[in-house]
Order: structure tokens, then sequence, then C-alpha cells
């Protein structure tokens, strides 16, 4: 929490402080909005603390993210977000400027997101034995908002960067597309986040162009990117494929079932691309493994139970 208290007013940290151990503990988001009472999200559940935020509280904020230099913002509030040490991100909104249609900045900032970024590191190990076997096998992780997809994500991607001698799985190089700095929290190019040896980040980078490049350029073995969802990466995922790269990334959506319907998506299910599909909920707290199929839709992990035939 201290890289994120760098960036806050004395007396809202002096406030988060107060709070209770289990919530102080499993914090997800810190939102401060001026003229309102700041909101903590803990486990999608908020709470709001008494404390009003002021405009001298935000415009703090903003020096502290700016370093006191607001023009060194200029990339980050055309995004909508600044990613900070530690591998947190900090969303912004206020007055948006526009140029020529598109979004040149957001002005008069009057509310901050601080998502806090909560390394889980061995999470994914239970489930190598379906995701590992002589090779790494294409896999989609699917779940709503906030239920734990990235984190998922992020360990696998260590765990394949790293190899594990005990099971026999040497360390391969691995391309992370991080178009929004969330898989790895990249500050200046650098991962805030822990991964192995054989890792390359593409950060700010769009994701098909991303895995483009990193084809070209990097020969990765396992492509990682986070929230496919546009014609351009279902483009991208299939010349990675014809190339023999392995692909994990995420997409939003609730089940299996609902990311066949969309269009975008539909051609790379039918193709049988994929080999194992990751469903997630926050039944009991984010990264509750709902369940997980095989390419032909077999379920194979149920929350409950363990491995299945």
């Amino acid at each position: 929490m201290e890289n994120i208290y760098a960036f806050l007013p004395k007396p809202i940290i002096e406030k988060i402080s107060e709070l209770p151990a289990p919530i102080l503990n499993n914090m997800e988001e810190i939102r401060i909005r001026i003229n309102r009472p700041i909101e903590i999200s803990t486990r999608g559940e908020p709470y709001f603390l008494p404390y009003l935020v002021s405009e001298q509280d935000a415009e703090l904020i903003i020096n502290k993210l700016a370093n006191f230099s607001f023009y060194t913002l200029e990339e980050e509030l055309q995004k909508g977000y600044i990613t900070i040490p530690g591998g947190h991100r900090v969303g912004l909104a206020g007055k948006v400027i526009l140029e020529n249609g598109s979004v040149k900045a957001i002005r008069n900032l009057a509310s901050f997101n601080f998502r806090i970024a909560r390394e889980k590191i061995g999470v994914a190990e239970p489930f190598l034995p379906i995701l590992y076997d002589s090779r790494w096998k294409h896999t989609m992780i699917i779940g709503a908002p906030q239920t734990g997809k990235t984190t998922l994500l992020r360990d696998i991607a260590r765990i394949i960067s790293t190899g594990d001698k005990d099971r026999k799985i040497p360390p391969m190089k691995v391309g992370i597309v991080d178009e929004r700095s969330e898989i790895a929290g990249c500050v200046k190019g650098v991962p805030q986040l822990k991964f192995g040896p054989r890792i390359d980040i593409l950060d700010a980078c769009p994701k098909a162009e991303g895995m483009m490049m990193l084809i070209r350029s990097m020969s990765p073995d396992v492509l990682i990117v986070d929230e496919i969802g546009r014609e351009e990466d279902s483009i991208a995922i299939m010349e990675a494929v014809n190339a023999g790269i392995t692909l994990l990334m995420t997409t939003h959506g609730n089940s299996f079932e609902e990311i066949k319907k969309r269009p975008i998506l539909k051609d790379i299910l039918e193709s049988g691309v994929f080999d194992r599909f990751i469903e997630l909920t926050r039944t009991n707290g984010p990264g509750t493994i709902k369940r997980i199929r095989d390419s032909i839709g077999r379920e194979e992990i149920y929350k409950a139970g363990g491995i299945r035939g």
C-alpha cells in the first residue's frame, strides 16, 4: 500500500488506515471523487468513509501523479488511466477534450479510481495438469469484470517463463502484449510484478499490432494478451496460431455459451483453435473457478471438485 499512499493526501491515508483489517487487507479499489465520500471496494462490496474529498485533495493527487508537471500526463490523460509503481492503475474521469472526434485528453479531473494490483503467486499451479501436457495448450479465460482473469493469466505467464522442474516443464519464451498495463504493471517499460527470466513485454500497445510485432521481432513460444474482442484481434490470433505460437488470453463474458454468440469470437471458436476454456466467477471471491472446458465444450473441472476425466 505504500506505493498507493505516496499519491494520496494525508487525511485520506488516515481514514483508510482506520478501516478494519478484513476490509483493509482485501481492498480492490479506492475511489476518490470531489465533493463525495471516499469509496472502498472489497470483494465487490462498497464501503464509504466519512470524509468529503475537496478540490484541494484532488489537486494534490493530480500533482503527485504528474510529478508536479502536468505535461508529463498528456499520454495517460488520453488513455484515461496511469500506472504507478507496484503495478497499480489509477483510472481518471473528468471533462473530456475531443480532437477530430477522438479523445485527446481529460481535463478538470474529478474522479480517481486506484485499482490495487495484488499478485497471487501460485494460483495457477493446481491447473497445470490440464493446461500443460508436453506443450502449453491454447487457453481462453472467460469472466465478468473483477473475477480475477488477469490475476490468473499473470500467474500462468510467470510459470511458463520460469518453468517447473518438478513437473518437467521447461522455461519458455513468453511475449506479453499489455495494452492497458494491467498484466505486468509496467512503469517506464519495466514490469512491477513478478515474472520469470524469459519474458518480453510490449506495454501500452494495441493487442493486434503488438501480437504481430512480437511474432516478427521476439519469436515467442507463447503469447499472452488480455481482453480480446475486436476483429483485428481475431486476425492476429490466427496469424500467431499459424506461426506455431501458443495463445493464452482473456475475454469478457459470463460463460462459454455467452461468448459463442459474439460474432467476432464465433469464427475462432468454430476453428477449434483453443484447447481449454476457463470460466471464472466471484461466487467465493475473485478467481473462483466455475468450470474448465476442453475444445468441444466438455466440462473438466468444477469449482467444488477437482479434475474430471
